[in-house]
């Protein structure tokens, strides 16, 4: 190794993006380095979706390195790619889906819906390609939430599959395209099984970086059928600070725990709520719950968000805060949880080759 190259190196393994929270060496992002007689070559590809932090840590990477390469050009390539990461039990990705996530909650009520709906918003922004499963088949609310028109049904393609409709750039599957709106599902779990196994492998996914799976509350049936049938990158697990909702999210941890699923992290809602007229800060739901469980299980707080209605305005109106008002503190926070997410998953073994080429082929 030349004296520059070392030197490029050695800078290169002061540089930690926020998300990622390694230094670029030791996350194996710094895949060259090479120094010819007019031009040092240097390129760096991260493993997660960031399209809106690469221009300045562009200019951060330059500034840092165009000195130590003296009279030579300084060629860098920056830029990044998601791959498809080890899942339980090394099952082979869905086909055309690099990584399934699954988000949970042990228990209902704390935003497990409206947190998959703005974690794959944020996701795209960033130059993803993302999908939703809506696999709440007794309460499905990703059409809802996403603004898709009472009614919409999804093209059939051959005899078996389907195309997933689309809004806002997600790719969208639920048993609610399938359903009148005002009818109840009155299916026994095996049913509700084999919709979910259904829906997962007879949509025609397209290119997806990442599927994120919106779990219904608890640890039944549908849990069990992700656990044991279709193949799991990560999962992260969504609570409120308050015990009663704390208890059921460990049971949710141990679950995935159990069946070789790694949790990525958790997320923290309704962690606070200020007063719009005085500023008085109330912690309403407890505080510091989500932490405590991340630390416990040696996982990682992804992020606590706010008690803010206009969360839940936005969802119910079809366009979710991330959508509505990316410039918000609230939209801020969900990037921010969704890149850690990602980045976390980017460290995480890769699959074997041999099955990612088999699930990439064209349908």
């Amino acid at each position: 190794m030349s004296d520059v190259e070392q030197a490029l190196r050695q800078a290169l393994s002061q540089v930690v993006p926020d998300a990622l929270q390694q230094d670029l060496v030791a996350a194996g992002a710094v895949k060259e380095i090479r120094v010819g007689w007019r031009e040092v070559k240097v390129r760096v590809q991260l493993g997660y979706p960031c399209d809106s932090l690469l221009p300045a840590l562009r200019l951060q990477l330059e500034s840092l390195l165009a000195p130590l390469v003296g009279s030579k050009r300084l060629a860098l390539e920056l830029d990044w790619k998601v791959v498809a990461h080890r899942t339980q039990q090394e099952k082979a990705p869905l086909p055309k889906v690099k990584n399934l996530i699954a988000v949970a909650s042990g228990k209902g009520g704390v935003g497990k819906s409206t947190t998959t709906a703005n974690l794959a918003l944020a996701l795209a922004q960033e130059g993803a390609r993302v999908g939703i499963l809506d696999a709440d088949i007794f309460g499905p609310s990703m059409p809802t939430m996403f603004g898709i028109k009472e009614g919409t049904r999804p093209e059939i393609r051959g005899e078996q599959h389907f195309v997933p409709p689309r809004a806002h750039g997600v790719q969208l599957m639920s048993i609610g395209f399938m359903i009148d709106p005002d009818t109840a599902v009155v299916w026994r779990g095996p049913k509700a099984s084999g919709a979910l196994q259904q829906l997962a492998t007879q949509t025609l996914w397209e290119d997806l970086d990442f599927l994120l799976v919106d779990l219904p509350p608890g640890t039944s049936d549908i849990q069990l059928t992700l656990a044991q049938r279709l193949p799991v990158a990560g999962s992260v697990v969504v609570t409120t600070p308050q015990e009663i909702a704390l208890a059921d999210a460990r049971k949710g941890i141990e679950m995935f725990q159990k069946v070789d699923i790694n949790v990525l992290g958790v997320v923290e809602n309704m962690a606070l709520h200020q007063c719009s007229q005085c500023g008085h800060v109330d912690h309403l739901f407890g505080e510091g719950g989500g932490g405590t469980l991340a630390a416990r299980y040696r996982t990682e707080l992804l992020g606590s968000m706010p008690l803010v209605s206009r969360i839940r305005v936005q969802a119910d109106a079809g366009t979710p805060v991330v959508m509505a008002a990316p410039d918000s503190l609230e939209a801020g926070l969900y990037r921010s949880m969704a890149r850690r997410m990602a980045a976390l998953l980017s460290l995480r073994p890769g699959a074997p080759q041999s099955i990612v080429k088999m699930a990439m082929r064209p349908n």
